[in-house]
């Protein structure tokens, strides 16, 4: 027996979403206008399909579909590298936008994308056998960026993530590791950003740069460094 699961997604209107996908590199393998909007693409091994729904809002869309690849490294680099062709940047906020790479607490290595229409496409490479959510760390930095992150990435509760953030580096009596503050003021400038809040974002990177490393440090965050210059760029 062979299965095949192919996700059928709402979208308000279809060409936008067919614009997108196909700038990603994925082909139209059918469309249709009447009675009902509908479309499907393909890229490789990934199938999508869509309808409309006039009164649809994607900026509250709830939809979402997982991805698997055996490389989600190279498809993150050429989804970044079509999305900058297509538009002159690399939409990372508003519609559509595609996020940066970050290892979740699952096994999974994912980076999550969302399309003119609101679909969330998470798309991630397993990095472990054990598939379950590893309980949240006890340190209480570690604690605070696996909450956030959670907050910020799967939820889109940007302000959540940014509460989080600020209240653990007020902390009088603890201090973060250079590698935890790293990357808490990286993801606190990442969702001021995209919250358009361009003051705290500009000041969490020069705290973010300032952060001296060690070479099996700056290792260990290769992920977060990439995304600084990004943010920084």
């Amino acid at each position: 027996m062979a299965e095949k699961t192919i996700p059928i997604l709402p979208c308000r209107t279809i060409q936008p979403v067919l614009d997108f996908y196909t700038a990603l590199g994925f082909e139209v393998t059918f469309q249709q206008k009447s009675p009902n909007p509908y479309a499907a693409v393909q890229r490789g091994g990934i199938q999508l399909q869509f309808f409309g729904m006039k009164h649809y809002e994607p900026a509250e869309s709830f939809s979402t579909c997982y991805v698997v690849t055996d490389d989600v490294d190279a498809l993150h680099e050429a989804f970044r590298a079509r999305l900058k062709a297509a538009y002159g940047r690399i939409p990372t906020r508003g519609l559509p936008r595609i996020g940066p790479l970050k290892d979740t607490s699952y096994g999974m290595r994912q980076f999550l994308m969302t399309d003119p229409g609101g679909n969330c496409i998470r798309i991630g490479q397993q990095t472990s056998d054990d598939q379950r959510h590893r309980p949240a760390p006890e340190e209480t930095f570690s604690r605070a960026l696996h909450h956030a992150s959670l907050l910020a990435d799967s939820k889109e509760d940007l302000a959540g993530a940014a509460k989080i953030i600020d209240r653990v580096l007020r902390l009088p009596d603890e201090r973060p590791t250079p590698v935890q503050l790293l990357r808490l003021l990286v993801l606190r400038a990442d969702v001021a950003g995209r919250l358009d809040d361009e003051g705290t974002a500009t000041s969490a990177l020069a705290k973010a740069a300032a952060v001296h490393l060690t070479s099996a440090e700056r290792e260990s965050v290769r992920d977060d460094l990439e995304r600084l210059e990004e943010l920084r760029g």
